[in-house]
């Protein structure tokens, strides 16, 4: 039988990258991603764990910003009360475009044990959540298969340029 596989050398023997730009950008986005640490209770002592030395979050190019308007990714920890939605959405509105919600844990999910009159039922009724971490609290382990589960979604979406495009057309 005959081999039907092409091979991309250049005259040098170096393999030729066949790629699209869109591609590259999603690759760099998810690999470069700076988060506003929102923590909220119990679940941001699991959160500061993942920034030390011994989970190093740093490795996964992921980095702590103090503000938000810094930051492409939000990291929700905890429990969220009715009072605070609000300054919640707000901190959510600032961040520049594209961002992406990371919910961190059982009371951050669903309200958790504290399922009161004055606490929100998940932070997905205030604002969009990319990823769920579930647990009470979550390992920091965790919370880096979350990551990695981020930079994947990341890795496949359709730039916003490209989504403008689509709807002019």
């Amino acid at each position: 039988m005959a081999d039907h596989r092409v091979d991309y050398r250049r005259e040098n023997g170096l393999p030729v990258v066949l790629t699209t730009v869109d591609k590259l950008v999603n690759w760099g986005r998810s690999n470069s991603l700076w988060g506003a640490s929102y923590g909220l209770a119990c679940c941001a002592i699991e959160m500061m764990a993942v920034g030390g030395g011994r989970y190093d979050f740093d490795r996964f190019g992921t980095i702590f910003r103090g503000s938000v308007k810094h930051s492409e990714v939000m990291l929700i920890a905890g429990t969220l009360t009715k009072k605070h939605a609000e300054f919640t959405r707000r901190l959510y509105d600032a961040m520049p475009e594209p961002k992406w919600v990371i919910s961190m844990g059982s009371c951050a999910n669903t309200g958790g044990m504290f399922n009161t009159y004055a606490v929100v039922q998940g932070v997905d009724r205030v604002i969009p959540v990319d990823v769920y971490m579930p647990g009470c609290a979550p390992r920091p382990d965790t919370m880096i298969f979350a990551l990695t589960i981020l930079q994947k979604k990341i890795r496949k979406e359709t730039p916003k340029r490209a989504q403008k495009a689509k709807r002019l057309i």
